[in-house]
Parts: C-alpha cells; structure tokens; sequence
C-alpha cells in the first residue's frame, strides 16, 4: 500500500547504511500519527531477523546506546545531542503471572511482522511501515478504524494488560474516538484487574488524557462504557445526578462535566499553555462540580421546581483532592487544582479592588487568568447554549490587570527587612505584624511602604 513518513534526515542515514538490519518497521505512534495528519514526533523501530546482540553491534558506529530496556530488547540510540530513536527486537510476550511485571518476553528472529503486531493493544497502533519500501502495513484494519473514528483491540492478548484499558480512555480522548462494542465488553471483563497497576503507571495515562486531549469527553464516555468508572466514584456519582433544565439544558452532571472539557480544550489559554498547565486546568474543570452529588436539592422557589446545588463548590473540595490522590496527579498539579474547585463560583458584576486582590490571594499556587479559563469552560460546557465568556469574567481580568494580579497574588508591600531597618527584633511577634499587615494590604488600607510603615505605627503606639 503506497504512503510515505517524512523519516529525519540522521535516522534515514543510519537505516540506509546499517546493512546488518535489513528487515525494520516503524511502528506506534509516528504511523498513527501521519495517517491523521499530524506531526510524527517519536519514531520508534522494530527489528527482525536480528538477535539483541546483534542489534546493540549494529547500532554502535552511530552514537551512543543506551540499554534501557534491555528485558524487552529495547536500544535507545542517540544522534548528536538530542534525537534519540528507540529500536526494539521483535519479541512474544505472555502472561504468567499477576501484575504487570508478570510477562514473559520470548525473543525470536523468527517472529513475523504480522505476529509481532499482534500483541500491540489497539489496531491503530498495530500499524507498521517499511521505510526501504514507503509501504504500510495494516494487518488488523487500523487505517480503516481510524477513518471511521474506532477504538478497537488488536487481538485477545489485550486482555493480559489491564493499563490497556487506561490507555484507551486517554487514546479516545486525544483522538476522537469512540470505543468498539467488543473492545468494550472486553474491557468489562477486566473490571477486577484494576488493583494490577501501580499508582505511576495509572498518572501517566491520566495526564495523557489531562494534558493531550482534543475531545476528552470521549475519554470520560470510554471509562462509562468500559464499566471501569467504577474504581472512579467521585466520577460515577456524576451520572444521573439532575441539573435545572433551565440553566443546564444538555442533561446530568456527567454529561455537562464532558461538554466543560471539551470546551475547555477549544480556548486559546489552554491551547498555549505548558504541560502543567494543561493538566490542571483540565483537571479542575473535571472536578469543577465533584460536590455536586452531595448537595443537589429540588426546591419550589416562585411557584416552580428547581433544581439547585448549594455549596457544592466548597464541598467538592474534598472530593476532589481524593480523586486527585487517587490516580496519583502530581503535588504540584494538585495544590493548584483545589483553589480553583473552591473559587469557580464566585461573581461580580462590579467587582471591588479589594474583592480582587482577595480572590488572587485564595486561588495561589493558582491564579487569575487559570480561574478565568474554568469559569469560561464551565459556562461554556451547556449545548444547545451557545459558548461564551461570562461578563463578570471580562470584567475580572480588566480588574486583576489594572491591579497586576492576573497571575499572581499581590507581592507583599512590606517586608522584614522593612521592619528591621526601622528597629525591630526577629521573633513571633515580627512574623505576626506581617501577617497582619499583608491582610491589611488585601483590604487596601494602604499602598506604598510609607503608608504601610504609618499602619505599623498605629498597630504598636
């Protein structure tokens, strides 16, 4: 089948004039990605006919070798300072034991391409190409399920990963896929193996998902389908849970925390923000409304049934530093998603210097413009509503940049050296008058170091 990968320039010299390999594919992501148009980033490569020996000898002239996978044939080989390409020898893996340490690798030059894709998880990713012949190999209809926007499992060998299944909630999402009905049904089988995997390998599929997503609804749709939202209650408890039709009229909380993260993915701010970012906000915007389930009442307010949540943004707090504990996010993404969860209600359609700085001070490690992204995704996540960005949002970030504390909390006016140089002593009591005096600056009692020193003054007469 005629197609072509644009191969960097270093690894197609080195595949050219290693006349030891003579039989390798690349395979995974860089193929996926080119057939959906997007820009090949990891270029793996299989190898067959050679053994690990063999392979490590032929690598060598061209950089250093590092053998990190040496269990699993793996060479990674480095070109000059920073392009590194991982070659593997083709290998049968199989299940023997519990856990995912309990495979046994057999390597065989005998293994055919067909046999070696096989074992890959989906048929999206069992795709190879040649590069001698610019042929792609499709042995499992992946191009096909590609086309038709399709998650479907390689062969039954998928069933002896369970991270597989983690693998598919985050490829759905990054990809627009929707899960085939017997990769599905394969997936309910495998409920039980969730306690298998270890908490690293759990994050890093989430973060995949948080952090790579195009429509990460579909992820979420994939782990309702799948049944494994079940080892997720602070998620499964969104299903069902009712929204007032008036204000939420795409349906139940589940269903309006997908739309918020699709919306979400669609702003520029979360388009140009790093890694961190990107897992935060979309983390926070999935645990924008955890309290919800908690606190939703229906009420008869003017005559009519409603539907309301009191106080779910502060009870879902706790939810969602569970939740977050749970598949193992990063300390640092975590600090920053519970002030947001905390704060993505607050309003004000004339919001004060005060109630600005104040807010900027609640949201830290957090900030501002990450609030602003929340509150726009969530507004946003309500169809057949049109998307918007709130008023009293513009109006917040006009107020957080006239006060420069659109990312970050006011910088304390007065500092210890302040109080130092004008005669006090180190102890519990200088540490307690700046404390007191950085609230007092939230609340604009003064704003320059005069006026701060003057307030110093009339605390201690």
């Amino acid at each position: 089948m005629a197609f072509e990968i644009e191969i960097p320039s270093a690894l197609d010299h080195i595949l050219s004039q290693t006349l030891a390999v003579t039989q390798v594919y690349l395979v995974g992501g860089c193929v996926r990605d080119t057939l959906l148009g997007l820009p090949a980033k990891d270029f793996d490569l299989e190898v067959f006919g050679l053994t690990y020996t063999q392979l490590l000898e032929a690598l060598k002239p061209w950089g250093r070798t590092d053998l990190v996978g040496h269990s699993f044939g793996v060479v990674k080989l480095t070109v000059g300072e920073n392009e590194t390409y991982d070659f593997c020898i083709a290998r049968r893996d199989s299940k023997k034991g519990g856990g995912h340490k309990g495979f046994t690798i057999d390597f065989d030059p005998s293994i055919t391409p067909m046999e070696a894709a096989s074992r890959r998880d989906f048929t999206i990713n069992s795709l190879m190409y040649d590069p001698y012949r610019h042929e792609l190999l499709d042995f499992f209809g992946g191009r096909a399920d590609l086309r038709a926007g399709i998650l479907r499992h390689t062969s039954s060998a998928f069933t002896e990963d369970p991270l597989r299944v983690l693998r598919g909630m985050q490829f759905a999402a990054r990809f627009n896929l929707t899960g085939a009905p017997e990769t599905l049904e394969l997936c309910r089988s495998m409920i039980q193996d969730y306690t298998e995997l270890p908490l690293e390998r759990i994050a890093s599929e989430w973060e995949k998902w948080a952090a790579k997503s195009t429509k990460p609804s579909r992820g979420l749709e994939w782990l309702r389908d799948s049944g494994w939202i079940q080892h997720y209650p602070e998620i499964s408890t969104l299903l069902g849970t009712p929204q007032d039709m008036e204000w939420h009229p795409e349906g139940d909380v589940f269903t309006h925390t997908g739309h918020c993260c699709d919306a979400l993915v669609q702003l520029d701010g979360w388009k140009k923000a790093s890694m961190e970012d990107r897992m935060t906000y979309m983390c926070a915007v999935l645990a924008h409304d955890f309290g919800k389930p908690a606190t939703t009442v229906e009420v008869c307010r003017e005559g009519r049934q409603r539907i309301i949540s009191p106080g779910h943004e502060t009870v879902g707090v706790s939810s969602a530093a569970i939740f977050l504990e749970r598949i193992n996010m990063p300390a640092a993404v975590r600090e920053r998603v519970l002030p947001l969860v905390a704060n993505h209600m607050v309003s004000g359609n004339h919001w004060t210097e005060r109630a600005v700085r104040r807010l900027a001070h609640r949201l830290h490690p957090d900030n501002i413009e990450g609030l602003c992204l929340i509150m726009t995704a969530d507004a946003s996540g309500r169809p057949p509503l049109p998307a918007f960005c709130p008023s009293t949002v513009i109006e917040l970030q006009r107020m957080a940049v006239q006060l420069s504390v659109r990312h970050a909390p006011p910088v304390p006016i007065l500092m210890g050296r302040h109080l130092l140089e004008s005669g006090w002593s180190p102890g519990r009591e200088m540490g307690k008058i700046l404390h007191l005096a950085y609230q007092a600056q939230l609340e604009g009692h003064f704003h320059d170091l005069s006026e701060a020193m003057n307030w110093v003054a009339l605390q201690n007469p």
